[in-house]
């Protein structure tokens, strides 16, 4: 019996040291001072478009004012009329010494909606090092000079970054920020630290030639976890992924719960098809889902415990990332964050379809996608 009390403890040291130790990979992989080339490799910077994020004029424009000696956007989009579009031929002309071009296609068959913009963006790409860069990226002006610097003195496979949340402007959007900088942050960093790296697709650098040797864009077209499929292709050939010390923002403004919400759930199922027995695990990593052992171990004592922790990787995640601005949020939201994401956690394996950028699909085994039966036999009619 004496045994077993001592086993029912060895999850809460789990817990205690993944928060610890996802904080300290955060801090490794963000407090490295960039080294910049001062004539790094040509890049071709992609931007997929589909509608207006947060902040599109002031996240694109930061890309206008690269200090990269050579470098071309190119952006994308599926619709004539998206009006992402009219943003950019205004930079466009503001710009005129920044090499940029507009590709407006109407797809090329792929279900996922960015990898399927991407294709049809790939071909216009001058140089053979390409970086994919979200819409919501708001970036430094020296991102896509460090991110050239760490592929050609690293040698990678891929080259991607840590995340933070900002310009946050309603509940929706400070719950979304809370969690990027802390739990997400976090999960990303310290599997990184440990030798088995995350790709975050938001922010991804790589080679055309060793694009070309795991089957082109082409091979993560019906998938919705696009990134983590593409790294694991990267890695089975040979490649590594390198992390650049840049922290990005991801410019939330008024995100809704449950936009909130719906982003968690789609990236919780992919987590749970990608990865499950990660998936399953993952309460282990919530001091909040650990606190009925930890109470039934330690009593009272056990609401410090986990306070301590949410305060450790919630707001030390946010100090590192964010600085002191702000700093209240994750203070007052950790708790209900916590709360809503062991939701989702539970909801995620049951749920089998997910909407996404107008369209309704069905997730398989490995994120597979399929077109929603009833929707695709009605446009097979029509």
């Amino acid at each position: 019996m004496h045994q077993l009390h001592w086993l029912l403890w060895l999850p809460l040291v789990a817990t205690t040291g993944w928060v610890i130790a996802g904080l300290a990979a955060v801090l490794g992989l963000t407090r490295r001072k960039p080294r910049l080339l001062a004539t790094p490799p040509p890049v071709t910077v992609l931007k997929p478009l589909c509608g207006t994020d947060a902040n599109l004029a002031g996240n694109l424009e930061s890309f206008f004012k690269q200090d990269h000696p050579r470098f071309e956007l190119v952006f994308g989009a599926t619709d004539e009329d998206d009006p992402a579009l009219a943003v950019v031929r205004t930079l466009a002309e503001r710009y005129p010494d920044v090499r940029s071009r507009v590709v407006v296609h109407s797809g090329e068959g792929a279900l996922n909606p960015k990898v399927n913009n991407l294709l049809g963006m790939l071909p216009h790409a001058e140089h053979d090092l390409v970086l994919v860069s979200d819409s919501n990226v708001l970036a430094p002006p020296h991102y896509v000079r460090e991110m050239a610097s760490v592929y050609e003195r690293e040698q990678p496979g891929l080259v991607t970054n840590i995340f933070a949340g900002l310009g946050e402007r309603s509940l929706g959007a400070s719950l979304e920020n809370v969690g990027l900088t802390g739990f997400v942050a976090a999960g990303t960093g310290l599997p990184t630290a440990l030798g088995d790296a995350v790709l975050v697709g938001k922010s991804v650098l790589f080679s055309r030639q060793f694009l070309a040797r795991v089957g082109g864009l082409r091979r993560f077209a019906d998938v919705l976890a696009e990134d983590f499929v593409m790294a694991q292709a990267f890695v089975h050939a040979g490649g590594k992924i390198a992390v650049a010390p840049s922290v990005l923002a991801n410019v939330t403004g008024t995100m809704t719960v449950k936009s909130m919400l719906a982003r968690q759930l789609r990236w919780s199922m992919m987590r749970c098809r990608s990865h499950p027995v990660a998936h399953l695990l993952e309460p282990v990593a919530s001091p909040l889902a650990m606190l009925p052992l930890a109470w039934m171990l330690a009593g009272p004592w056990a609401l410090a415990w986990a306070a301590a922790l949410l305060i450790v990787r919630d707001l030390g995640g946010w100090l590192v990332l964010r600085g002191t601005a702000g700093a209240y949020l994750p203070v007052v939201l950790s708790p209900l964050r916590e709360l809503l994401a062991l939701g989702v956690w539970v909801v995620a394996p049951l749920k089998r379809h997910v909407a996404w950028r107008g369209k309704r699909f069905r997730i398989g085994a490995g994120t597979l996608l399929y077109l929603d039966n009833q929707r695709f036999s009605r446009a097979s009619v029509a």
